[in-house]
């Protein structure tokens, strides 16, 4: 587009200094100009932009002086233009040039010009090269030759022509454009020695003509305009003859350097050029002719005057053979084509055939030769004898050969063409002494004065003495062809030789054709004889007769000879008749030929002849009384064929007969006026009835009657009275049959009214009524509607003009009989039909032309009766109502549009004043009339062609200057119409209230505040009425709802009508409170109903989904239920675009619990969507809960799913007894328990976002949401999605709340962090239960999260990091359960508790015990799953190498000085006591697991796990006690499918808590990756965790960092290994773990690409990924006192918002594998009050995790990770 366009600037830039430069000539300008406009308009059309309409001079029209007609015509005309233009554009990326194709098929006459750029070929003599057009399938030439002299140094001859050999071929028609094949061939004939190769030193003859070769090519595709290349060069390949190679040789043996295929040695040209086109390919050996080819349409003349370039007075012009398709009066011509064609030659006393040569002359009955009137070809000078080629040794040449004889008129008669026969030597010496041996003539005119017939003619070879044979008068008396000799009765039988006289007849024979193309001469004897009638008026009949077969060329050559005999014969015979009809026939033929397409050009001939060379004065009389006698027996049989051509003729009749008249009048003066308008008008009477005859013989002639007719009116005017005409026309129409030749009446009005007669008022005063009758008649019955619109529009046209007189009265007969009609055939017409448009128009001018007076007179029109006012003031509303709202017109037909809208805009206000005078007092009020008003004028208004603000500005101020701002027209026309109502306005509430509203919200200020008050007004009638304004106040939310999401309505209106209206409810004594509620009401909803529309079209569908929901939760507030609905089907399509399927069961759940399970009858409003079939709401209500169900499984919500169906069972097994139904439902809902059981569903992550900033809507602006991430959506993915819908956005750095800075900041700022969602068990669950039961409850239906950072308190401890790190947990709580109709929810409160840093420790022991608990567990379960995990979970407690294991707790809190400080914690002390003791059942039952499974390969560092745990075991006993495993434990395990890995809950008093799986790692667990051997528990709290909180609370410790950086450098390099594997970058808060893949990773689960597998490398890296902000850390869970210690459910080691995944499940089927982004986020922790008190003895307690010991050699570490990007939630359970 942007090239087409760029290329369409530089065009019009070129042409714009074009016309500027004021060099080029006027008709070269008005080329230009309309090209340039042509451009113009085709690019506006590909821009979209307003179609132009311009006069035929390209100059922009003036739709104000233009009529309503015109201007759509302009439009249709130009809208055509530009689609040829557009498929043109097309078709030449196609290589089709339609456009092209259609003007040449158009033009009479086309030309193809040849330029000869080179001739390549070697033939050392002089050549003639001779390019002529040839028809293969005929085998013939079909044009003149153009002839180029070629010198023997390969170089024209001429050598002023060397850059200019460039010809025209002519006069080809459009029969030559079908023909099958033209070639374009041409033939080099050498000129000099008889052998080329002969280099004899004896002198040889030169000067000789022999064939040398051909070269041909196809043009067809050219000719036919299918290729066009001017500047393209063609290489033409040249085929030479064998025969000069091999010219002593036997036929057989040719030079192997010709293709013998093609050329044999005997070969004449022609047969060669056959054989060539018939042949696949030409060995040329580079050897051919060069050209250029253009096909040119038009004549020679036109050609010269639009090709200059190409074609200028040097160009040779080789004619068609023949005359053209077209004749052209001024072309003269007397050419005679000569074809040598063949001769048959006896050797003589030879030994070998003759070499002959015909030399070809002409001479005259004296025997003189006529000189220079031989032309052998287009580009040559004229010869006075021609040579033919020579063939060498050929008994039987044939030579085609055709040269072109033009001798003057006069000595035709007097010539013949002469061929003499001559044998030629190839030696000098010899050739000398040859004679003239033969001889043959044929004279050019025969004896009765016609010329030669064109065609084959057999000439006589005489032979005599060569002297004898020079002498004319020797031959001349003697026949020159066979045929002639054979009428003379001398024939040759017997004898060989017949002496005549001095010569003898031979038994050589030679064949010639001819063709003569003379404008001058006839071959026809009949039109002789006519022509020369005097010489023989006996034969004069006959002559007259045989005119009518004589073929049309020949006539229009004598035209007007011909014509002078026919009226001669008429003048001369003027007493008798007995000619007269004979005379009239022929007068009529000649017309009807020149009707003739081929001869139309003669039509100027024709009128020239009337106008200055008729002068038969009283031809009138016997014409007119010829006509009318053949009128007058039209009936008869035989007289009807010749009537039809007599009526065809009849313009021409009428044009003889009024200049006969004229001519008579200037000689008699006016004498015999009165028999003259007699004869005339009893010849109009005699055709008016035979219009009314019903006989089916005439219907032809009656049909070509009322086409010519209407021909004559101009001339007939000028001798006849036009009034008297006018009547006559009148009664010529009526007396047409009804229902008969329908369309060619009003064809016929339809040409009387091109006419001069209908301009004249007197006549269109006659004419007027009679041809409104006939329209109306036919409208009415649909006939013939095509007619009938050119008709009217025609009719309109004239009257619109200022030079036809007064047209007011006329324009009234209209108004009167067709208005009406002309609106019901419009109304009646479908929009697709292509009459509309003009039926449209034909009413929008005659509403145009219509005054304010007639206006006035219409409804007098309608008489006394009151309804049919009413009735067509109705269909007129409905009418224009219908075209404004689908208008007929293109949007693009900007001109005809405005012209219509003004137009209709005149006509509604002055119906407007009827209405208020006719039908507005108490009697005569039509309520229904006031609505179609209301309602049109609205839609007037809110059309679309009239909203400017939706203009460029240019084109804005364009309307307003030249029509105004029609919407401010009609709508303070629409006010005053609706305060004029008075009482009656009450009957128009609330009906009005939408349109009204529609007026209101078009964004015109003035308009607005006119237009607003009218809401008051219904207020008002309405509270008057009833005490409230309920029905409007109803109306007005459902209309605005429609509006503004279609797209109407801004800020301005909002603040309009709150202080419009409040202005005037405020005054009103009862209005000022309810009122005001309701404005309020009213600007609310547009607030949210303005959000709404500004993000519908958001590709952010969230952002949709938001608005959504503030509106319905709008229109639940305000109980509109049926809005509430329509809102929810909205939010219901808008989740199943996104596949939030659980979200759009909650959003149709919302619907459903509209409904009751009864048998009440649905409310329209409650089934909005077709797809539901239900008459009450039981049945509605089962069929959303069936979706919902279907939703929700899709959604993997099989718990709501279950919820759901039961209620659903109820009904169908206690109220439907539909047993069918229930089976099919429990049937599912079977499946969906096991699904819950077996089926793995990925947790998905929760985040809180704050929005701060003014840049943001206000439904988001300083708010936070919670939103429920994607499954496996990271937090940095989240937030990339979050921060693509807000580019503008700048993403914060902190977590914690911002400042009023920010917050009032012009700008956007996005807060984002994970939070932890917090379980919320429902109260059945009372007893131990599945993890994979109650996973589910971890992440769904939950509505508190939280969200955990480290802070410190006190003292920085070098040694312990724990003693003073404490926890600032925040609890968010939202507006609703998640996941809910939304996949976010505001939050609506927030608190926040701090966790001291024991309770951090007790929270941190717990989680790992739990752990250890659930993983010992699933290894007793399912005894396949892999050993990894354990291994590395295990080591990290028994040999913390690095962080000190729980050592640092008995550092921290196990010290009379802690206990001193804090005699409150003796009781969580001794619960983090007795979790440490809890360590060492799980681990003994781990190791001993573990001993059973472990690897040869690992036995080593199994044994170092024993030796360590040992030493534990016993230091812990010693310390803290000793604890054994419950039984309980392993109670249900046997029962269980080996498929489901579970982990039970332990009772607990205060609820039942579930012990953490294995596979809830922590948010922030390291990468699993294939190759990880050991399972590395994270540290509790990591020396460096404060000093990198998200918060940046601290700054980093340097002297920590050194130290750090040298106990690193301390550890082995395994070690090292160990640590860039597993060990957290910065702060590890909770034992996670490293999941080990194995090769098998379960189909259920996409493999991660390696790009997201993320590791964490030593403790002092930061994190590679998204370096824009820190980082959040990892966090002890805090621990909230209690009584009693419990196992936490929240205790699976989860961070922020990521939910532990469900509990292990087969080995075969490992879950998902997430690749969450939460940076580790301090939400892990447990809520204080969950860790209180638990009545079962407290697992041992957790290690800060030192790393493993080096593993084996035989399993080195696996490389460094390439990306350190960490990761979180990972599902464990995977199969190695």
């Amino acid at each position: 587009m942007f090239r087409s366009v760029r290329h369409m600037i530089y065009d019009l830039i070129e042409w714009r200094s074009q016309i500027l430069s004021g060099t080029l000539p006027q008709d070269e300008l008005k080329e230009l100009k309309k090209k340039v406009t042509a451009k113009i308009d085709y690019g506006n059309r590909i821009l979209d932009l307003d179609l132009v309409v311009r006069d035929e001079d390209g100059n922009i029209l003036d739709p104000e002086l233009t009529s309503t007609i015109s201007l759509f015509r302009a439009h249709e005309i130009a809208s055509k233009q530009v689609e040829e233009r557009l498929q043109e554009e097309k078709s030449q990326k196609q290589n089709v040039d339609i456009n092209r194709q259609a003007k040449f098929a158009a033009t009479p006459s086309l030309a193809l010009f040849v330029n000869l750029k080179n001739v390549v070929c070697k033939i050392g003599e002089d050549a003639e090269v001779l390019m002529s057009l040839y028809d293969p399938v005929e085998s013939k030439f079909i044009s003149e030759n153009y002839l180029v002299r070629w010198s023997s140094s390969g170089l024209p001859k001429d050598i002023d022509r060397l850059h200019n050999l460039r010809a025209v071929f002519t006069d080809l028609g459009s029969k030559d454009l079908k023909r099958d094949k033209i070639s374009f061939v041409c033939q080099i004939v050498r000129v000099g020695r008889m052998e080329l190769r002969d280099n004899n030193t004896r002198k040889l003859t030169s000067g000789l003509r022999r064939p040398f070769g051909v070269a041909v090519m196809d043009v067809t595709d050219i000719i036919n305009g299918k290729v066009d290349d001017e500047d393209k060069q063609h290489f033409i390949p040249f085929q030479p003859l064998a025969l000069d190679d091999a010219i002593r040789h036997k036929p057989l043996n040719m030079s192997s350097r010709f293709s013998p295929r093609v050329a044999g040695e005997n070969d004449f040209l022609q047969t060669v050029i056959n054989k060539v086109i018939a042949a696949k390919e030409v060995n040329h050996k580079g050897q051919g002719l060069w050209v250029t080819l253009k096909l040119l349409p038009g004549d020679i003349h036109q050609i010269r005057k639009e090709f200059p370039h190409l074609v200028d007075r040097t160009t040779a012009v080789a004619r068609k053979t023949g005359f053209p398709e077209i004749i052209m009066p001024g072309d003269v011509r007397n050419d005679i084509y000569v074809t040598l064609v063949q001769g048959d030659f006896d050797k003589g006393s030879k030994t070998t055939a003759k070499n002959v040569e015909v030399t070809v002359s002409v001479y005259d009955e004296d025997g003189k030769r006529l000189e220079h009137v031989i032309f052998p070809g287009a580009g040559d000078e004229a010869i006075s004898e021609y040579k033919s080629v020579i063939y060498y040794q050929v008994k039987q040449p044939r030579w085609f050969e055709t040269v072109k004889v033009a001798i003057p008129i006069e000595d035709v008669n007097r010539s013949h063409l002469r061929f003499t026969f001559r044998h030629r030597s190839s030696q000098d010496s010899k050739d000398k002494s040859e004679k003239i041996f033969a001889l043959a003539f044929v004279k050019l005119m025969r004896y009765d004065g016609t010329t030669l017939r064109d065609g084959e003619h057999d000439l006589i070879v005489y032979k005599a003495e060569a002297k004898k044979l020079e002498d004319a008068a020797t031959y001349l008396s003697l026949p020159s062809t066979k045929a002639e000799l054979e009428e003379k009765a001398h024939s040759a039988t017997g004898r060989s030789m017949q002496s005549l006289g001095n010569c003898t007849i031979s038994k050589d024979s030679f064949q010639i054709s001819t063709l003569v193309c003379s404008t001058k001469l006839t071959q026809n004897v009949d039109l002789l004889g006519l022509l020369k009638w005097r010489s023989n008026t006996s034969l004069l009949q006959q002559n007259l007769r045989q005119l009518m077969k004589v073929d049309g060329g020949e006539v229009v050559k004598f035209l007007q000879d011909t014509l002078d005999a026919l009226f001669n014969i008429m003048m001369e015979n003027s007493e008798s008749e007995t000619f007269d009809t004979l005379v009239f026939d022929a007068l009529v033929f000649i017309i009807g030929l020149i009707a003739d397409r081929k001869f139309q050009h003669f039509n100027p001939v024709l009128e020239t002849y009337i106008k200055k060379h008729f002068s038969a004065t009283l031809a009138y009389t016997k014409l007119t009384k010829v006509l009318r006698n053949y009128v007058d027996n039209a009936e008869k049989p035989g007289v009807s064929d010749q009537l039809y051509r007599a009526m065809k003729a009849l313009e021409y009749i009428f044009k003889f007969i009024v200049r006969s008249r004229v001519l008579f009048n200037q000689l008699y003066e006016d004498k015999g006026e009165a028999d003259f308008m007699e004869s005339l008008l009893q010849l109009f009477r005699s055709i008016s009835d035979m219009m009314s005859s019903v006989s089916d013989q005439t219907v032809r002639v009656k049909g070509a009657a009322l086409k010519y007719l209407p021909t004559i009116v101009n001339d007939v005017k000028l001798v006849f009275d036009p009034k008297e005409l006018s009547k006559m026309f009148t009664d010529f129409i009526l007396n047409v049959p009804m229902g008969l030749l329908t369309i060619q009446k009003l064809y016929c009005l339809i040409e009387i009214i091109h006419s001069d007669l209908f301009t004249q008022h007197d006549c269109r005063e006659i004419l007027l009524p009679m041809m409104t009758d006939q329209l109306k008649y036919h409208l009415e019955r649909q006939e013939d509607l095509e007619a009938c619109c050119q008709l009217l529009s025609t009719i309109l046209e004239v009257l619109y003009r200022k030079d036809v007189g007064p047209t007011q009265r006329h324009v009234q007969i209209i108004m009167e009989k067709l208005l009406r009609t002309v609106n019901r055939t419009v109304i009646s017409m479908g929009r697709d039909s292509e009459l509309i448009g003009n039926f449209v128009a034909c009413m929008t001018a005659i509403l145009r032309q219509m005054e304010d007076y007639h206006y006035a007179h219409l409804i007098k029109t309608f008489g006394k009766m009151r309804t049919d006012v009413v009735d067509f003031l109705m269909e007129t509303f409905i009418m224009f109502k219908n075209l404004i709202g689908k208008n007929v017109y293109p949007f693009d037909w900007v001109i005809m549009n405005m012209m219509q809208n003004k137009v209709f805009l005149r006509a509604i206000n002055q119906y407007a004043d009827m209405l208020n005078k006719k039908f507005l007092d108490q009697a005569n009020f039509e309520l229904q009339l006031w609505n179609n008003y209301f309602h049109l004028a609205v839609a007037f208004l809110t059309q679309e062609s009239l909203q400017l603000e939706n203009f460029s500005s240019a084109k804005r101020a364009k309307i307003l200057n030249k029509y105004g701002d029609m919407r401010r027209q009609i709508g303070f026309e629409i006010r005053d119409m609706w305060y004029n109502l008075g009482q009656h306005k009450i009957k128009f509430i609330p009906e009005m209230v939408g349109p009204i509203l529609e007026m209101t919200l078009i964004p015109e200020t003035e308009l607005r505040k006119a237009t607003i008050p009218i809401f008051f007004d219904m207020m008002q009638c309405e509270f008057h009425s009833t005490r409230s304004f309920q029905m409007f106040e109803n109306e007005i939310i459902t209309k605005l709802d429609h509006e503004v999401e279609g797209g109407r309505g801004d800020e301005q209106y909002k603040v309009l009508f709150d202080k419009i209206l409040l202005e005037h409810c405020r005054k009103h004594k009862y209005l000022a409170k309810t009122g005001e509620t309701f404005v309020k009401l009213v600007v609310r909803l547009m607030e949210r109903l303005l959000d709404y529309r500004t993000i519908m079209h958001d590709e952010n569908k969230e952002n949709r989904m938001s608005c959504t929901v503030n509106v319905l939760n709008f229109y639940k507030e305000i109980e509109r239920e049926e809005m509430y609905i329509r809102y929810l089907y909205k939010l219901c399509d808008l989740h199943r675009e996104c596949d939030n399927y659980t979200e759009a069961a909650y959003t149709l759940l919302l619907h459903a619990k509209l409904l009751k399970w009864s048998e009440d009858v649905c409310a329209a409003h409650l089934t909005q969507r077709d797809g539901y079939q239900a008459t009450t709401q039981g049945q509605l209500k089962e069929q959303l809960y069936q979706e919902i169900i279907h939703y929700f499984d899709k959604g993997k919500m099989w718990e709501e799913a279950i919820a759901l169906g039961k209620e659903l069972a109820e009904q169908y097994e206690n109220e439907m007894f539909d047993y069918e139904q229930l089976s099919e439902l429990l049937k599912k809902q079977a499946q969906f328990y096991e699904n819950i059981v077996k089926v793995i569903r990925p947790k998905p992550d929760y985040f809180a976002v704050g929005y701060y900033g003014q840049g943001f809507p206000t439904f988001l602006r300083g708010k936070v949401f919670i939103y429920r991430g994607k499954e496996y959506e990271r937090r940095e993915d989240f937030e990339a999605r979050l921060l693509t819908q807000f580019p503008n956005a700048e993403k914060m750095k902190t977590t914690s709340p911002p400042g009023d800075d920010i917050k009032n900041s012009p700008g956007q700022y996005i807060q984002c962090f994970t939070v932890k969602p917090k379980l919320d068990l429902p109260p059945k669950f009372h007893r131990p239960v599945s993890e994979q039961i109650v996973s589910f409850y971890r992440v769904n239906e939950v509505q508190r999260f939280e969200y955990s950072r480290p802070i410190r308190k006190g003292e920085k401890n070098p040694d312990n990091e724990f003693a003073n790190m404490w926890i600032e947990r925040t609890i968010y709580t939202t507006a609703y359960k998640l996941p809910g109709i939304l996949r976010w929810f505001e939050v609506k409160s927030v608190f926040m508790v701090e966790i001291s840093p024991l309770e951090n420790a007790i929270e941190t022991m717990q989680l790992t015990n739990d752990k250890m608990n659930s993983m010992v567990q699933q290894h007793l379960d399912d005894p396949s799953l892999p050993i990894n995990p354990l291994s590395m979970l295990l080591n990290g407690i028994v040999d913390p190498a690095v962080m000190g294991g729980f050592a640092n707790y008995e550092k921290a809190f196990f010290t009379d000085r802690y206990l001193q400080e804090h005699p409150e914690a003796h009781e969580k002390i001794e619960k983090l006591k007795d979790l440490i003791a809890w360590q060492i059942p799980f681990l003994a039952e781990g190791i001993r697991i573990h001993g059973d499974k472990v690897t040869e390969a690992l036995r080593p560092f199994h044994e170092r796990m024993e030796a360590c745990f040992k030493q534990l075991k016993e230091k812990v006993e010693k310390q803290y006690g000793v604890r054994t495993m419950p039984s309980s434990l392993d109670d249900r395990r046997g029962s269980r499918p080996r498929s489901m890995v579970r982990s039970f809950t332990m009772p607990s008093s205060s609820r039942p808590l579930s012990v953490a799986s294995v596979s809830s790692l922590s948010s922030d667990s390291t990468p699993s990756r294939p190759g990880s051997d050991g399972f590395a528990l994270e540290p509790l709290l990591p020396k460096k965790m404060h000093c990198r909180s998200q918060d940046k609370l601290d700054k980093d410790d340097p002297e920590k960092e050194k130290k750090d950086k040298k106990k690193e450098k301390r550890n082995s390099k395994h070690q090292e290994m160990f640590d860039k594997e597993f060990k957290p970058t910065d702060v590890a808060v909770q034992q996670s773990e490293a999941v080990i893949l194995s090769e098998t990773i379960s189909p259920l689960r996409p493999q991660r690409p390696k790009s997201q597998v993320i590791s964490v490398t030593g403790s002092e890296r930061r994190f590679s990924v998204s370096p824009s902000s820190p980082s959040p850390q990892p966090v002890p869970p805090p621990v909230t006192p209690r009584a009693k210690l419990s196992f936490s459910l929240q205790s699976s080691l989860e961070l922020n918002g990521v939910s532990s995944m469900t509990g292990m499940d087969t080995a075969e089927v490992p879950p998902p594998l997430p690749l969450k982004g939460s940076m580790a986020d301090y939400g892990n922790l447990v809520e204080n009050q969950d860790l209180m008190g638990s009545p079962t003895p407290p697992p041992p307690p957790p290690h800060q995790r030192h790393l493993p010991p080096p593993l084996p050699s035989k399993t080195p570490p696996p490389p460094p990770p390439k990306t350190t990007r960490k990761q979180t939630s990972v599902d464990s359970g995977i199969v190695q």
